[in-house]
């Protein structure tokens, strides 16, 4: 018995090896055949009683059983050989190519938590981002790496952490010290993938030829959106909020879709990876006025505050609860309560307006052939705060600023309508994509491939999230804890089982649970370069402001 599965296995490998040695041979009768031809060009190319190569080719790459391909081989004259060797490739390249995932990458600028499916905020309308959430798996517990817009872009498409890079705010331009052949987009153009893209990538929509095959550059003409329009007249403090008089279709976003939709509906011959950057909500909350109108103000609700929430944080904290424009304070000197209820008004009507805008490219998706083998990631670069802890924008350490949506579709991998609570942040999307599409993940990529979680949201996982605001300043998050050391060693320590809104700081309460401070300050990163010495970005805000 043992010495007959022996000769099975002997058999059996050398069935699985006859297509590889079918096509060596192939090229070597390939180059006598050439010669052949060169010399007796009046030669007829085939037998006329035989079948064209191409009718054999096609039936032995469609029977998928390489042992006829090599019976046939071995009894077709040379003649055959070359024309089979190229039948074949070609049917392999092709069946390759049918099997190599797309990509569809959504980013959108400054949107928070404050999105139906994650229950922070009931005010908010995002049929159309819950509707992604419920196709895929949703993750309840996602942090950017760095919560001002330039940094969090940075790593996320570099693979590379603000302490690595020394890309920490918008005043550090990322583009000298990240070159162009780590990013993301770089390798899929490496790996053979038609590469394209819309909108806000990276801060400042900055757009370098070596990520790209096609950039659209076409959004010039739309409603202006700076903060010196016409149109954005309204402030709510020192936040530039205005309902506008124009169509959806004339606002940059619509025309940022446009092209991918138009992307999603070409027939591609090459497997592609479209990026599309939504760059609203970001300021100024100015969208056209129905979507002002789904919230009147009369109706709108003040988000969890308590008045002395700032009475236990360090130094530190305190500044950046105060900055970069003491929004919070001016807010209310100019109108109490009320303007703050404007401004409140104006970013759901501004997350309404990108909702909208999803919910245009998510049915191009369904509608395209290519949706079965196209995966789809959704992010967003940061939160927001609308009040909370005094804070205004972005430019902190806490829930607020750090919480964002993130929301995946894999063909094949993902379930639909599951939630994953486990603690990931955004450095996890360049390894994903890698994993998922069959890429080798380059070897300076400081995230973790969340692969396992979107097959398994329940899986074991370690992990925590971590998000770094200047030099040295970082915190930790866990699925219970949040824990925060400043440069200057000050910290803030959260049980976020019991304290959501992060309300009540246990480091300032005789020290804290020092076990758990030991703990995840072990988890704190080590590397931490100064900031990148560059020029400023050109057309990009150098102070941390929107």
């Amino acid at each position: 018995p043992a010495r007959s599965v022996d000769t099975r296995s002997r058999r059996s490998q050398n069935q699985r090896h006859c297509g590889c040695i079918a096509l060596l041979n192939a090229a070597r009768f390939q180059i006598r055949g050439k010669m052949s031809t060169a010399t007796n060009p009046g030669k007829p190319c085939r037998h006329p009683m035989m079948p064209s190569p191409t009718e054999v080719a096609r039936r032995a790459i469609a029977s998928k059983r390489w042992l006829g391909l090599r019976i046939l081989c071995a009894a077709s004259p040379r003649w055959l050989l070359p024309c089979l060797m190229v039948q074949g490739a070609v049917g392999l390249s092709a069946q390759s190519r049918s099997s190599q995932p797309n990509v569809l990458f959504v980013a959108v600028d400054d949107l928070n938590h404050w999105v139906g499916h994650l229950g922070r905020n009931p005010q908010t309308l995002t049929p159309n981002i819950d509707r992604l959430a419920n196709r895929g798996v949703s993750f309840t517990r996602a942090y950017c790496a760095a919560p001002v817009c330039n940094p969090s872009r940075a790593a996320l498409m570099s693979g590379l952490r603000p302490g690595t890079s020394g890309v920490y705010d918008n005043s550090e331009n990322f583009q000298p010290v990240i070159p162009t052949d780590i990013t993301l987009t770089a390798q899929f153009r490496k790996a053979g993938y038609f590469v394209c893209g819309a909108g806000k990538i990276y801060h400042a929509s900055v757009y370098r030829a070596g990520e790209w095959h096609d950039w659209f550059k076409g959004a010039k003409d739309a409603v202006r959106e700076g903060d010196g329009s016409a149109e954005a007249t309204v402030r709510a403090g020192k936040l530039p909020i205005s309902p506008l008089n124009c169509r959806d279709e004339d606002m940059p976003d619509y025309k940022f879709v446009d092209y991918a939709i138009a992307q999603l509906n070409r027939k591609h011959d090459k497997p592609f990876f479209i990026a599309c950057g939504l760059t609203k909500p970001h300021l100024p909350w100015s969208v056209p006025k129905p979507y002002y109108d789904k919230f009147p103000l009369e109706r709108i609700e003040l988000p969890p505050y308590r008045e002395n929430d700032l009475d236990d944080l360090p130094p530190i904290a305190l500044q950046f609860a105060r900055g970069p424009a003491n929004d919070h304070e001016t807010i209310l000197q100019a109108g109490g309560t009320n303007v703050w209820r404007q401004a409140i008004r104006a970013y759901l009507a501004t997350i309404s307006f990108c909702d909208t805008m999803v919910g245009r490219l998510l049915d191009a998706y369904d509608r395209s052939p290519e949706r079965d083998r196209t995966i789809l990631c959704f992010w967003s670069d940061h939160g927001w705060h609308l009040g909370e802890k005094h804070h205004w924008r972005k430019f902190a350490l806490w829930e607020e600023t750090t919480r964002a949506p993130f929301i995946w579709i894999a063909p094949g991998v993902t379930k639909p309508g599951v939630r994953c609570d486990r603690t990931v942040d955004f450095m996890s999307i360049y390894p994903t994509l890698m994993d998922l599409c069959g890429l080798p993940t380059p070897a300076h990529v400081q995230g973790k491939s969340i692969r396992a979680l979107l097959s398994n949201p329940q899986a074991s996982w370690d992990d925590p999230a971590i998000t770094t605001y200047r030099r040295n300043n970082h915190t930790v998050r866990t699925e219970t804890w949040r824990y925060t050391r400043y440069a200057d060693g000050g910290e803030e320590l959260y049980d976020e089982a019991n304290d959501p809104y992060e309300w009540t700081n246990l480091a300032s309460k005789g020290g804290g649970d020092k076990a758990v401070k030991d703990r995840l300050g072990q988890l704190l990163p080590r590397e931490n370069m100064p900031a990148a010495k560059t020029p400023p970005l050109r057309g990009a805000n150098t102070q941390s402001k929107p």
